[in-house]
């Protein structure tokens, strides 16, 4: 809200001084994000500015591809976070990695771990005909084998049987007096509910889905809603740990595959861009402002931000 140019591309979007939750002279967040506010103004929120890199995708499903692997045109096979997981602990433990969605993420995906991937706590199981299902419940519960090709799918089925009871059984547990706000706290709750259950992952990946962020028409009030959903969503989850008690080994890190372009368009939305912010949230965080911040003034040919902090280095 501090630089005029930022008016000039966005003269009839642009949130106004008085909407503006003011962090600084030249900062501030949409109003509907209190919670965001509140954790900047505890130091617990870092504010990484420009991010992106060279030659980028306008493409969802290429950008967050590049996003998912850390590795812009590559076509790598490993996600970032998997590969994470292959250095931080290579014996591969036991739900070191924890994906929540309906499927797999490219970014979990690992040459050393299997992730645990699962939606509905309530309906954790494999899904198959009746018969189906006593078949590996019985290959769950055999003894050991000398086929080694048996062996492995024993302990596939162990694994997927063992982790089910662990989180079917952590999410029965959980009770938290936390408010998450009116989507329920996305995913934020369940990766809360294994926390508190001393589950030993150490990495969870969540996405926000369902998500309507694309806002390339009327932005405004949809992008108020959805900014107020993620504030909540995040600040509570950083009460909830801090009632845990785990908010000292706990960080959050958010992104999307792009920006936005920075001028309007003509159906009050904005279009595809490049650079963008990431936030990381934590009691650990320096808070605060990361990054050279891109100007509004010299943009690329695109009329978008130039990037200043490749993503990678986050």
């Amino acid at each position: 809200y501090g630089d005029d140019a930022y008016y000039r591309h966005r003269p009839k979007i642009g949130l106004r001084p008085a909407r503006v939750r003011k962090i600084d002279e030249h900062f501030g967040f949409n109003s509907g994000m209190a919670g965001f506010e509140r954790l900047y103004k505890e130091g617990k929120l870092a504010i990484v500015h420009g991010c992106g890199y060279a030659n980028p995708s306008f493409s969802h499903f290429t950008s967050m591809a590049y996003w998912h692997t850390a590795a812009p045109n590559r076509g790598d096979e490993y996600g970032w976070v998997g590969r994470l997981a292959d250095a931080m602990a290579p014996q591969a433990p036991t739900n070191f990695l924890v994906n929540i969605d309906a499927r797999q993420s490219l970014a979990v995906r690992s040459k050393l771990h299997t992730p645990l991937v699962f939606d509905d706590p309530n309906k954790f199981s494999r899904e198959g005909f009746y018969e189906e299902r006593d078949v590996f419940a019985g290959v769950a519960d055999t003894g050991t084998v000398d086929n080694p090709s048996r062996r492995f799918l024993l302990d596939i089925a162990r694994s997927a049987k063992s982790a089910s009871a662990l989180v079917k059984e952590a999410w029965t547990n959980y009770k938290s007096p936390v408010d998450y706000g009116i989507t329920g706290g996305l995913d934020l709750p369940k990766v809360a509910a294994l926390i508190n259950a001393g589950m030993p992952t150490r990495l969870y990946y969540v996405s926000y889905r369902n998500n309507a962020f694309d806002t390339h028409v009327f932005q405004g009030d949809l992008h108020q809603r959805l900014l107020t959903y993620t504030a909540d969503a995040v600040s509570a989850f950083m009460t909830d740990v801090e009632r845990i008690g785990r908010s000292n080994d706990v960080v959050v890190m958010m992104f999307s595959e792009f920006g936005r372009r920075v001028p309007e368009n003509s159906n009050l939305g904005t279009d595809h861009g490049a650079a963008n912010l990431m936030f990381v949230a934590g009691k650990k965080v320096k808070g605060g402002h990361h990054g050279k911040i891109p100007s509004l003034t010299q943009l690329d040919e695109g009329d978008n931000l130039i990037y200043t902090t490749d993503f990678r280095r986050v």
